[in-house]
């Protein structure tokens, strides 16, 4: 077995990438990726499917130019055109990082292959192989088989599950990893799942004009959002493409007519005219995404993990063993982080680096007030807790809420806006801002002001009463949301 040492280790080229700081220029650096180089987010994730959502979002624009009389027409999408001018520009900088790394740095050793932990602060390749790395010695890259190092760092992200049912392996079935590259529209999908990546895929595809069914387990979308903006939103999905709560699939196999045929488990499969088998020309399972902490062997190499298989890490992101933590190991991410968020996943990549470089001067992550936001149709996005959250937590009495609608405000006038709502949950004995919920055109550009606001500790009253608020912008929503709030005036005017 060829070993090589290095300074730093690191498993993961997503935003573990961005841990390569200069300090670094003269020492020996690592990365192993098993995958595509760049990450979930780059290659499979938030980049990708918002290139997609835009052009959905321009195919609805009839439908909003029609109250506003004006005649537009949607005359159709070409996938292979909107596909090939989003993957031209993602893979070539996946193949720049990729080739920068690799034959640019000489201190910098690629390893392009799946690896598992050996040891506090070592990994292996996973299989009996020797695999190349990339970059440095070439006698060296030939015939690495194990990387020792003073500091790493498991970036290992998550991937998608799939559920246990015959059939799921048919070519056609499809999660948000490889769906984004067939070769054409289909005109019929089915999903399968109620989060964010189920919904945000449902969009597309019934905006480009395919014919979709959602199929949900439980007995609502967006099982996480706060109640009253999930109704608004359950309400206004059922407008745009079938969702069936309570369902789940049993199987799947290739129907005779061509496509796929998948069978209905679950309460709405006993619902008269809802029993019969669905057909599809491809089928999406978005149930979900798990940490890649079994890939890497973590449990194996004695680290802590959650119930859900996170790696447990301690507000520096040092990685646990035994409830302490392991010297000179961090993790970031996905694999340990559960937000599942690439925002989140850089914040804490810019605590690890600066805790790499300054072991005796440790920074904490930080995760209040973190925002999210689902690029479906209506477009949805949220930070802190919900109002039910926030009466579990201080006490129903004390909450105040106010939901504010597009619609009420001069520039949803000039939207024709009826479906807009903005929502913001405060303690009504000091102001203090608890959560917001938005759902319409922009929510996550408008929920940024309530971010800051919950971020600095500026009340809402404050918020709302100590800057100006240009008229008649869509940002008056937020403004009108916040004076809503039954809080102390104060003295702002």
């Amino acid at each position: 077995m060829s070993t090589v040492s290095v300074d730093l280790a690191i498993i993961g080229s997503g935003s573990g990438n961005s841990l390569v700081t200069p300090f670094w220029d003269d020492k020996r650096v690592a990365i192993a990726e098993q995958g595509v180089f760049g990450g979930t987010c780059l290659n499979v994730g938030c980049i990708p499917t918002k290139m997609y959502v835009r052009p959905a979002a321009l195919a609805r624009t009839p439908e909003e130019a029609a109250r506003l009389g004006v005649d537009l027409r949607f005359e159709g999408a070409d996938w292979p055109a909107i596909r090939d001018r989003i993957f031209s520009r993602i893979d070539a900088i996946s193949a720049a990082g990729e080739r920068y790394r690799a034959d640019e740095l000489d201190n910098v050793e690629l390893v392009s292959r799946r690896v598992r932990l050996d040891g506090p602060r070592a990994f292996v390749v996973d299989g009996s192989d020797a695999i190349s790395a990339a970059g440095g010695d070439a006698a060296v890259r030939d015939a690495v088989s194990r990387v020792e190092a003073q500091q790493l760092v498991i970036a290992a992200g998550s991937r998608p599950v799939m559920p246990d049912i015959p059939g799921i392996d048919l070519p056609g079935v499809h999660t948000s990893d490889t769906v984004m590259r067939i070769d054409a529209l289909p005109a019929r999908v089915i999903v399968i799942g109620g989060g964010y990546i189920a919904c945000e895929f449902a969009a597309i595809f019934s905006g480009l004009g395919s014919e979709v069914v959602q199929l949900v387990r439980g007995d609502r979308l967006l099982r996480r959002l706060d109640d009253e903006i999930a109704g608004c939103f359950a309400a206004e999905a059922e407008k745009r493409w079938e969702v069936r709560l309570g369902s789940t699939a049993s199987s799947i196999s290739e129907d005779r007519a061509g496509g796929l045929r998948v069978e209905l488990a679950g309460s709405a499969a006993a619902v008269p005219g809802r029993a019969e088998p669905l057909r599809a020309d491809i089928v999406l399972v978005a149930i979900g995404r798990r940490p890649n902490s079994d890939l890497v062997g973590a449990a194996e190499a004695g680290l802590d993990l959650h119930a859900d298989g996170r790696i447990a890490v301690d507000e520096y992101q040092r990685v646990l063993s035994g409830g302490s933590p392991v010297p000179g190991v961090y993790a970031l991410g996905d694999v340990c982080s559960p937000f599942q968020l690439k925002h989140v996943a850089n914040h804490e990549a810019r605590v690890v680096a600066h805790n790499l470089e300054h072991p005796h001067e440790l920074r904490r992550s930080r995760h209040e007030a973190v925002p999210a936001a689902v690029f479906s149709d209506p477009e949805l996005a949220q930070v802190g807790l919900t109002e039910k959250e926030a009466a579990e937590a201080i006490g129903a009495e004390h909450v105040t809420a106010k939901v504010q609608r597009y619609g009420d405000t001069a520039y949803g006038w000039a939207m024709e806006d009826g479906t807009g709502v903005f929502k913001v949950v405060a303690d009504r004995r000091d102001g203090r801002i608890l959560g917001a919920h938005a759902m319409g055109y922009q929510a996550s550009n408008l929920i940024q002001l309530v971010v800051m606001a919950m971020s600095f500790d500026v009340d809402a009253r404050t918020a709302a009463r100590g800057q100006y608020w240009i008229h008649p912008a869509l940002m008056e929503v937020v403004e009108n949301a916040l004076l809503g709030l039954e809080t102390p005036q104060g003295d702002a005017l």
